[in-house]
């Protein structure tokens, strides 16, 4: 096996590093979860329960006294609110795309990552589905509204409204990821059961593993579920933030009413999306010790990934300059010529166009995408530009509207910074627990391969400039 991973070291695929069997494999790997808490997630996690508790009381105040509690005015209606439901909606979208493309694919890279990215999927959709609802200043009625249920009331929702686009894409994208990442979890959760040393584990992990036993027949119905909710989750990549693109795009104001979008958000939610899992990964690999399943070939792949969505990204923001120019209106030209790089929110603009645009471009070095430090800072910087593009999008283009009679500068309130600090808290929290009770890398999928990586390198030659002596 030393000789096998040399051999794939030097192919540059060193996907597993290291010696390792399935025994080591289950030590590794489980080790975090059975071995007691640690401080430093201790401490991790009262932060995020300090923030949810912020989140809450946030919330509290919004539904008793209501949104004027946030920064909204007139023309700025919409603002954090939709801002973080665009953002968050956009992180979880990296797990989509690792799961399911990249499955379809045979993308083998993706065996140690795909666990991370989709729980973080499921809690990012989590926080996004707050805002919506928060948004429409009646929660209590979103039943009635939002949901198309048999009544005899005859209350239908308006097919018609953006709003109830995002309540089936949302909805959709949710259920669909949570059963693709639970079906994953089946074998690992069996694992957990036959491993554990406890009686209480052994049943609650007996209860979510659902009887499996690993048979041939097990395996069988599995790989046909995995497969099929893989070809069923890949259009929901496309479709979910093309349908909140139509939220902006549909409308006549300035900066929105542009085709660029529904390609330009796509391609945007997947770049913040594996922005975030570099963000998590590369602290949890560190200090849960999974550096030799999470290799520098795992995080070089993913910062490609990055390049090539920014590079995307950048294409949009160039053709929204071009079309506004091109187009000859003088109230989108404004927009874009004037409002957002001239008036008084340009430090977000500049800011923006800083973290998506110029900060990408320092992976087209090799060193760069396998410098840790490099990359963390980088992932972190494009979450925060990704922030602030739907910041610009939204609030610059509210701000300043047909009637300058009607502009109106816009400031967030503490309930709206609460409001983004604690759903950060929020995810935070989920993601802490999740590393703690379930396996974070999938074992299964690890080990399988690990022995297709086995048999390939038996029958490989190395050439010599692999390092076959001549």
């Amino acid at each position: 096996m030393a000789e096998n991973a040399a051999i794939y070291a030097l192919r540059g695929t060193a996907l597993i590093e290291g010696q390792q069997d399935d025994g080591t494999l289950n030590k590794t790997l489980l080790d975090f979860i059975w071995q007691r808490a640690r401080p430093g997630w201790l401490f991790l996690l009262a932060i995020g329960l300090a923030l949810t508790g912020l989140l809450f009381a946030a919330i509290t105040v919004t539904l008793a006294i209501g949104i004027g509690m946030w920064g909204n005015n007139i023309p700025v209606a919409w603002a954090f609110g939709i801002i973080n439901f665009v953002w968050w909606i956009g992180i979880g979208h990296a797990g989509t795309l690792i799961s399911a493309i990249l499955l379809l694919f045979q993308q083998k890279w993706r065996t140690s990552i795909n666990r991370f990215a989709e729980a973080m999927t499921l809690f990012a959709v989590l926080q996004a589905a707050l805002f919506p609802v928060l948004h429409t200043g009646r929660p209590w009625f979103a039943i009635y509204w939002l949901f198309p249920y048999p009544s005899t009331l005859k209350i239908w929702p308006q097919f018609k409204s953006p709003l109830m686009w995002d309540v089936f894409a949302v909805s959709t994208y949710f259920i669909t990821s949570l059963l693709f990442w639970y079906l994953g979890l089946l074998p690992d959760l069996a694992a957990l059961r036959d491993s554990s040393s406890s009686r209480r584990s052994r049943i609650v992990y007996g209860i979510f593993a659902l009887g499996w036993r690993g048979s041939a027949r097990h395996w069988h119905h599995y790989k046909i579920a995995y497969l099929l909710l893989a070809g069923l989750a890949t259009p929901l990549v496309l479709s979910v933030h093309t349908i909140v693109s139509w939220d902006f795009a549909l409308s006549i104001v300035p900066g929105w009413h542009t085709t660029i979008f529904p390609p330009y958000f796509v391609a945007g939610a997947v770049f913040s999306g594996f922005a975030m899992v570099l963000t998590l990964i590369i602290p949890a690999r560190r200090f849960m010790h999974f550096k030799h399943v999470v290799t520098l070939r795992h995080l070089d792949s993913m910062a490609k990934v990055m390049l090539c969505t920014g590079l995307i990204v950048a294409y949009g923001y160039i053709m929204e300059h071009f079309a506004a120019w091109y187009s000859g209106n003088v109230y989108e030209q404004h927009v874009f010529f004037f409002t957002r790089p001239r008036g008084p929110m340009a430090w977000a603009y500049y800011l923006q166009m800083f973290c998506n645009v110029l900060v990408p471009q320092v992976f087209w070095l090799r060193w760069a995408r396998r410098n840790i430090a490099v990359l963390w800072i980088g992932s972190v910087l494009v979450n925060v530009g990704m922030w602030f593009e739907r910041f610009n999008i939204i609030v610059t283009s509210l701000h300043q509207d047909f009637i300058p009679s009607n502009w109106a500068m816009y400031y967030p309130t503490w309930v709206d910074l609460s409001l983004l600090a604690g759903t950060i808290g929020f995810f935070g929290t989920l993601f802490l627990l999740f590393l703690k009770f379930v396996p974070a890398i999938a074992l299964s999928e690890i080990k399988e391969l690990r022995h297709e990586m086995a048999e390939g390198a038996l029958d490989y030659q190395p050439t010599e400039m692999e390092g076959a002596k001549p």
